[in-house]
C-alpha cells in the first residue's frame, strides 16, 4: 500500500507529495507520523496522562488548526493498520506542544500497530474543533508517515509580531530581529542521541526572503528559540529585512525519539506573499 512521506508543501522545484484530506471541507489533517513502537518513553508518559490505560505506541498528528483541547478526546481518532484491523486509541494529548500558538499537533497514544502491521490511515469520527469554534475536523483523514522514515519539516508560518518572545532564556534576542518563523515537524528533532540542537543545526536553516526591492535572498537565522521544551517546534529568528518565503532543512542532521534521520524538506512559509 502507498504511504505518504510527508505533506510538505514544497516550491514549484520540490518532489510532488499526495496532500492530506478532509472531507468536511473544513480543517485537514497535514500530517500523521507512526513515531514510535511499543516504546518505554510512551509507555512512562501513558502512566501519567493515560491513567488506568497502557499502551506504547505513539503519533504525532498535526491539523491545518490550532485545537481547542476541551473538544479533544480518544474516541474522536480511528487509527487502521495495513491488515485492516482498527487499533486502539488510549489517550490524546497536545503536549507537549502546548504553548501559544503550538496548540495543532495532538499526540495519540495508544495499541494501533507494529512495525510488521504498521498504521497506514488516521481519521477523525467525532466532533473536535479549533480553538476559534469555527473548524470541524470530523472526516478529516490521511494516510501515515510509516516507522522509519525520519521526522519531516511540515509546515512554517510567520509568527505574529505581537506574539514575538524576545530577550529572555530560550526565546529569539531582543535585538536584530526583523520576523518570526515557527516550523513544525512530523515528530520531536534533537541531534543523534537526544541532545538539543545548537549552533550547527542553526546554520543548516536555510530561508528565502523577499527583500523589499523584490530580489530573493537566501539566508540564516540569527537564531533558533523555543528549544528544551521535547516538543516539534522551533523558532526561527530571522534578522534580515524582507518577507520570508520558504524555509529549507538538509537531510540527515536530526533524529526523531525513534533515532531515524530526518529527509530533506522544504516548506512555503504559510501567509507568504506570492
Amino acid at each position: 500500500m502507498k504511504r505518504i512521506v510527508a505533506l510538505l508543501i514544497f516550491l514549484a522545484s520540490a518532489p510532488s507529495s499526495v496532500p492530506a484530506q478532509s472531507t468536511s471541507g473544513q480543517g485537514a489533517i497535514l500530517s500523521a507520523f507512526f513515531g514510535l513502537d511499543n516504546s518505554r518513553r510512551i509507555r512512562i508518559r501513558t502512566s501519567i496522562t493515560c491513567r488506568g490505560f497502557k499502551g506504547g505506541d505513539g503519533m504525532p498528528v498535526i491539523f491545518s488548526h490550532e485545537i481547542d483541547s476541551k473538544t479533544l478526546a480518544p474516541e474522536d481518532f480511528q487509527v487502521t493498520t495495513e491488515s485492516g484491523k482498527i487499533g486502539r486509541v488510549g489517550c490524546v494529548t497536545l503536549r507537549p506542544a502546548d504553548e501559544d500558538g503550538e496548540k495543532r499537533t495532538v499526540l495519540v497514544i495508544g495499541e494501533y500497530g507494529s512495525k510488521d502491521d504498521q498504521p497506514v490511515k488516521v481519521e477523525i469520527i467525532g466532533d473536535m474543533m479549533s480553538i476559534d469554534g469555527r473548524v470541524n475536523f470530523k472526516g478529516a483523514r490521511a494516510e501515515v508517515i510509516p516507522l522509519g522514515a525520519g521526522a519531516t519539516m511540515i509546515l512554517s508560518e510567520l509568527v505574529p509580531r505581537n506574539k514575538w518572545r524576545l530577550g529572555t532564556k530560550g526565546n529569539c534576542p531582543r535585538e536584530g530581529v526583523k520576523s518570526v518563523v515557527r516550523v513544525t515537524w512530523a515528530g520531536g528533532i534533537t541531534k543523534p542521541g537526544g541532545a538539543e540542537i545548537d549552533e550547527k543545526e542553526r546554520r543548516l536553516y536555510r530561508v528565502t526572503v523577499r527583500k523589499p526591492d523584490g530580489t530573493l535572498a537566501i539566508v540564516t537565522p540569527i537564531a533558533v528559540a523555543d528549544l528544551n521544551d521535547n516538543d516539534n517546534n522551533h523558532e526561527l529568528c530571522i534578522g534580515a529585512d524582507g518577507d520570508p518565503v520558504s524555509v529549507f532543512f538538509p537531510a540527515g542532521a536530526l533524529t526523531d525519539p525513534n533515532e531515524d534521520l530526518n529527509p530533506d524538506a522544504e516548506v512555503k512559509v504559510s501567509g507568504a506573499r506570492p
